[in-house]
């Protein structure tokens, strides 16, 4: 069985009671988690780096998700390796998916199709755990 308290996820979004779900979900899998309420403090994080897994909500305050990523093209690298960036969003047809896909996320989840049994099943396929 994998260690999960080896894996660190950062979530990044803005709507509380969605973040403090996750969180709570994450950690009660028993993943280490750190969270951002805003795109400005999600990407100062993403720099940080050390993460296995990027949960990165499209629609943010101060910087968008979208433009995280077009950020993260440009600078330099993270002090530390990150993992994959999931691209979350309610939107199932916008363009934003396809521009995230574009630019090297591992995928994104449909934020309002997601029950935490699912979440969670995503969160493990992304990290490739059983």
């Amino acid at each position: 069985m994998t260690n999960l308290s080896n894996k660190k996820i950062l979530v990044v979004e803005d709507e509380i009671y969605l973040r403090e779900l996750y969180v709570d979900i994450l950690t009660e899998e028993g993943f280490s988690v750190d969270q951002a309420a805003n795109g400005y403090d999600g990407y100062l994080a993403i720099l940080k780096g050390g993460y296995d897994l990027i949960l990165l909500d499209i629609m943010l305050p101060k910087i968008d998700g979208l433009e995280i990523l077009k950020k993260l093209k440009n600078d330099p690298k993270p002090k530390k390796a990150n993992g994959k960036i999931v691209v979350l969003t309610n939107l199932s047809k916008d363009t934003a998916i396809a521009d995230s896909v574009a630019m090297g996320v591992a995928g994104y989840l449909i934020k309002s199709d997601l029950t935490p049994g699912e979440f969670i099943e995503n969160v493990n396929r992304f990290l490739k755990i059983n």
